[in-house]
């Protein structure tokens, strides 16, 4: 990655590359149980340790890029299934990653809301400036990408343009 080979860096390197420069997306969304959504999202901007005015300003601009600020105070479970795969696409971009790396950001959602998550992936990316790899199986997904990688047997097998 930007001509480092990744398999050889130390531990700590390997971490500050995890939280600076790579926004993960999880399936499952990983939220905090006990953390607002607004507090989910800043854990990375703690985690780097930057000002607390730095924080409060990055959590409100990201919730509002994701269409949540008005649910910055409720914790996951009183949240959509939705609203919490998108508190976990701001909390992914919160330290301005330049790779945002989306692990099937659609599995647990129905097919209404996923139809929703990539065309917000699709913004995000566009206002933050980021790469983004999503991994999939909905051919929904795979018809709003700029590009598709069909990976065999841990190869690529083909790689085209969406038509």
């Amino acid at each position: 990655m930007d001509g480092r080979d990744v398999g050889a860096l130390a531990e700590d390197d390997l971490l500050s590359l995890r939280r600076d420069v790579i926004g993960f997306v999880f399936q499952s969304h990983g939220l905090i149980p006990v953390l607002s959504a607004a507090e989910n999202v800043e854990v990375p901007l703690r985690l780097a340790r930057r000002p607390a005015a730095e924080r409060a300003e990055r959590v409100r601009v990201l919730l509002s890029l994701v269409g949540l600020r008005e649910h910055a105070e409720q914790r996951p479970y009183e949240l959509s299934g939705g609203q919490r795969q998108r508190v976990a696409i701001a909390r992914a971009l919160a330290n301005r990653p330049r790779v945002l790396l989306a692990d099937e950001p659609t599995g647990r959602l129905d097919s209404e809301t996923a139809a929703t998550i990539m065309p917000l992936l699709r913004a995000v990316v566009r206002s933050e400036n980021v790469t983004a790899l999503v991994a999939t199986h909905d051919r929904v997904l795979l018809g709003a990408a700029d590009r598709v990688l069909n990976l065999r047997d841990g190869t690529i097998a083909e790689s085209r343009r969406p038509a």
